[in-house]
Formats: structure tokens, sequence, C-alpha cells
């Protein structure tokens, strides 16, 4: 693409020379020959500062709000009015805008997205769409295998979402799922894509470090709700009436009993999973679901209802719940031949914990034993002292360990779960700072019948000390765990 549409597409006036713009990017050290170069004025740096270095590595423009008094940039110039909608907008434009040729599915909220994200994906699939997956657990293109991003791209940035969409794209697909998240409609990384469906789960505090209060949270999940045709609301959420009439077109869900377009009924939680009965605008039908958690027919309604807009007839979508293998780290089964239950998930807020321990209580026979921690850094360390009270209340047994520390004192986050413990008046959990040491731990508690929760990690694939990053397979750690214990 020419430098000039380039600039057509940001309304920036066209800088001479008319140079070939080969991508973009915000990151200096991500620059490469033909980029043009995005300066974002951020709480630490000013990308400003870098103009020098990326003209050292080829880039052959610089977008940005405007030149720092005093700075001189020897790359053509393009002014614009928000660098990061600049960064977003070119990304797409640079990629061929390739959402326009997916049916595009957004789903966000704070708990229950990923697990909805994959949901209708596997509902699309049923249905012969050939879908595409961008998650917070990885993502897919339509041959189905798993992939992640390099560590530097562990959040993508606008350029990356392009880049997979392009690829989802060139390789054959004709619908596309993507989580998200609070952060990527906020810092507009997911500006640029043209979407069909706006999926909303449900609302709790989680990112206030970053949105500073509940209202602005909601404010940037909203915006996907505003950008899309057609939205499929939650009912049961109270934050939902605040979003209907948002969007053109809506359907509502409820697995609560309210009154909704979508709605189940006669849920039975049995050892086969999630069994069911749907109203819907399609008919009446009965489900079942192979996973564990009375809250996942939420997702499944939610699923349903964004994959039936697309097309999907109600023998197909019953079809594809009964055979979903459910999403890696998501109350994810780990097999022992001795009887023990042990399963992983990603619950790490106070109501999602709560949600993931009352579930399990409800089919476990023996004792109820889990692991948590607890991020480190500014990332809500309000929570801390909810996660203790939860855990011990609700389990047998809790495990207090590392999660992310970063650069917050591991000692300081565990003092603090053990302060909400005790400020309950219970003393039935464990200190066991190395999470490695923690999962033996738990897994050499159990005997058979028993259930252990390690709750937290879920996915992610490390961890990260004060001073490390490491690699992590939580159920790898808990595969090792049983074949000692």
């Amino acid at each position: 693409m020419r430098l000039s549409e380039l600039a057509a597409h940001l309304n920036a006036p066209a800088p001479t020379p008319d140079l070939e713009v080969q991508g973009v990017t915000h990151n200096a050290a991500w620059v490469q020959p033909g980029f043009a170069f995005v300066a974002i004025r951020g709480a630490r740096f000013d990308g400003h500062s870098f103009l020098e270095q990326v003209a050292g590595a080829g880039a052959v423009a610089v977008i940005g709000e405007g030149l720092p008094e005093g700075t001189v940039s020897a790359l053509p110039y393009l002014r614009v009015a928000s660098a990061r909608g600049a960064l977003a907008d070119a990304a797409a434009a640079l990629a061929g805008h390739p959402s326009r040729q997916l049916r595009m599915v957004g789903v966000t909220g704070t708990d229950g997205k990923t697990t909805t994200s994959w949901l209708t994906r596997h509902l699309l699939r049923a249905a012969n769409f050939r879908t595409g997956l961008l998650s917070t657990a990885g993502y897919e293109l339509p041959d189905g295998a798993l992939r992640h991003f390099p560590a530097h791209f562990t959040t993508p940035e606008a350029p990356q979402v392009q880049a997979t969409l392009a690829d989802m794209v060139a390789a054959g697909a004709d619908a596309a799922v993507l989580e998200a998240s609070s952060h990527a409609l906020a810092l507009d990384r997911v500006r640029g894509v043209a979407w069909d469906v706006a999926v909303w789960t449900h609302l709790t505090s989680e990112h206030l470090d970053f949105h500073g209060t509940l209202e602005n949270y909601f404010a940037d999940k909203r915006r996907l709700v505003e950008r899309a045709p057609f939205a499929v609301l939650n009912v049961d959420d109270p934050w939902t009436a605040q979003l209907r009439g948002v969007a053109p077109a809506e359907t509502t869900y409820s697995a609560e009993g309210q009154h909704a377009d979508w709605r189940a009924g006669s849920i039975e939680e049995r050892s086969t999973g999630l069994h069911f009965h749907v109203v819907s605008p399609l008919g009446e039908f009965d489900a079942h679901l192979p996973m564990i958690g009375r809250f996942n027919v939420a997702n499944a309604l939610a699923a349903m209802a964004a994959a039936a807009h697309l097309g999907a007839s109600w023998p197909q979508l019953v079809a594809g719940l009964a055979s979903f293998r459910g999403v890696p780290g998501r109350m994810e089964l780990v097999p022992d031949p001795l009887g023990r239950r042990v399963v992983v998930d990603f619950a790490h807020t106070p109501p999602s914990l709560e949600k993931a321990l009352a579930t399990l209580r409800t089919t476990t026979s023996g004792r109820l034993i889990v692991l948590l921690g607890s991020a480190g850094g500014p990332r809500d360390p309000g929570k801390r002292a909810p996660l203790g009270e939860v855990a011990t209340r609700l389990a047998d047994h809790a495990i207090f360990t590392e999660e992310d520390c970063r650069d917050t004192p591991l000692a300081d986050i565990l003092d603090a779960m053990e302060h909400g413990a005790r400020g309950a008046g219970r003393d039935n959990f464990t200190r066991v700072p190395d999470r490695r040491d923690a999962i033996r731990r738990a897994i050499g508690l159990a005997r058979p019948g028993d259930t252990v929760l390690l709750a937290g990690k879920g996915p992610e694939d490390t961890l990260e000390r004060a001073h490390e990053v490491v690699p992590w397979n939580e159920v790898q750690e808990a595969l090792d765990a049983l074949q000692l214990n």
C-alpha cells in the first residue's frame, strides 16, 4: 500500500515522498524495513523518543498525534487525532480488512467469555461454518489446531489481531469468534474489526487498576455492543438493562428462569454433564453439554443464540453441544486411575472461584481441596483477601501459593489471602509458596472420592515470578504430581 493510500484511510494529509508501506507497529523493537511506526504517548514512554531508532530500522513513516515541541522527524509524518485508533485502522487497511470477509462474533464479559467463545466456535463448525477462533487460551485457524502467540504478543495488539484474521481468511475461513477483553476494547486493539454479533456474558469487578471504576470497566466493554448490528444479551446480569436497545437488533437469554428469548429449564447435573431443556426462537428441545458447572448452561445459551443468528439449526446446535470437549484450563479434568478428581480451572476472581467451588461441592462425595494464588503488581489487590475467604468457606482445605506475583513480594500476597481467611474465623489453610510444591501437596492430601481444584492459572503457559518468567503447564504439573502420589 502506498503511503498516500494509508493517509487517506486515516483521514490524514498525504506526506511526501509517497513510499510503499509494508506493515505497521507501535513497538520500536518490532519495526521492519517498510513499516510505518505509530508513536503513542503512553504512561511511561512517548513513542516519539524512538524516531531515530525506527528510522535506522527501516521505517518509512511515522504516525502520531503531533510532534512534541523541539522534536524533528526525518521520516514523513502523518498527524492523526488518535494514535491508537490509527494503529488499528492502519493494521486493518494493510491486512485488507479481513473481518469484512468473515462472519464475526465478539464475546465479552468478566467470567465465561472464553468458554462461550469456544462453544460458539464449536457450534458454528457443527453447522458447517469454517470457523477460526482468537481467545485468551490461544487461537485456531479452521484446521482446529490450537496455537499461541509468542510471549511478546500475549495480549495481541491490533496488527496481530488483523494478521491473524487475515490468516484465517487465507486458510478458507468464513466465520471467526473473537474473545474481546476490556483491555482490547479500551485500547482499540479490535477497533478495526467488522462485527456481526456481540455476545455479553456478565459483569463483575475486575481490572479496576486499569479502568479505575466499575462504571468505566462497563463502558469499555459496552463498546462491543455499540459496534455490532446484533447483540446477544444475558438478562440475568443487572448491567444488561443498560445495554437493551444499544444494538440495532438483539436477542436475550437466561439460565435462571427469567423471561428471555433463549432460556433453560429442567437443569440437571449428572455424571455425564449438564442436561437441560431449551425454549428458543427455533423451538423447544432437550440439550446435553458434557461439562461440569451449572453456570455453563448460560454460556451454552449465549453460544447457541449467536450461532443460530448466523444460520445454525436447532438439530445442529444439539449435536454440537453434545460433542463439545471443553476448553483447555476451564474446568478441565485431569485423569487419575486412583479415583481422585483433579480439576484445572482459570478461576481467579472471588465470584468465579465461588462458582467453581460451589459447582464442585455439589458433585463431590469426598473432601474438596482448593489451591489458589493471586496476581501481583497493581492488579486488583483488593480481591486477595476475598479469595482467601471464599476458598476457606467453600473448601475443606485451601492451599495458598504463588500466581504471577511479579514485582509484589509473594509473602504480602499470601498474607492478604490469610487475612481474608482468618478474618472470617477460619484456619483450614496451608501456605506453600512454590506452586509446584503446592500442587504436589494438594494432590498428596487427596484420597479416592476427593476433588482437588487447581485454580488461577488454567491454560496459561508461563508463571511470572519477581525476577523470572518460567514455562508452565498446569495440567502437566498435575499429571506429574499424580504419578508421585
